[in-house]
């Protein structure tokens, strides 16, 4: 899968979310720890794979909730990491 590839980054990150938490519809901007959707510990889980799923690595900037709080947010992390900008 390309890493340049929105689309398809958010649905690789959607899979893994609800492979992992039952929600029955999982909006884009829905704050995923705001709503009680998921906790510190799927955090790390969702970091860990978005560093092996897009051969990303994390510095401690990158360890800010903004980056994950959400679909939307944590597929424009992906992208501004790999130096695509998000929009």
């Amino acid at each position: 899968m390309s890493t340049a590839d929105p689309n398809g980054i958010k649905h690789t990150i959607r899979s893994f979310i609800l492979s992992s938490i039952a929600v029955p519809d999982l909006d884009d901007d829905a704050n995923l720890f705001e709503s009680g959707i998921v906790n510190s510990l799927f955090a790390v889980q969702l970091m860990t794979f978005i560093e092996k799923t897009f051969a990303m690595e994390m510095g401690r900037d990158d360890l800010d909730i903004e980056n994950f709080k959400s679909l939307n947010a944590t597929t424009a992390f992906v992208l501004r990491k790999n130096g695509r900008p998000s929009g």
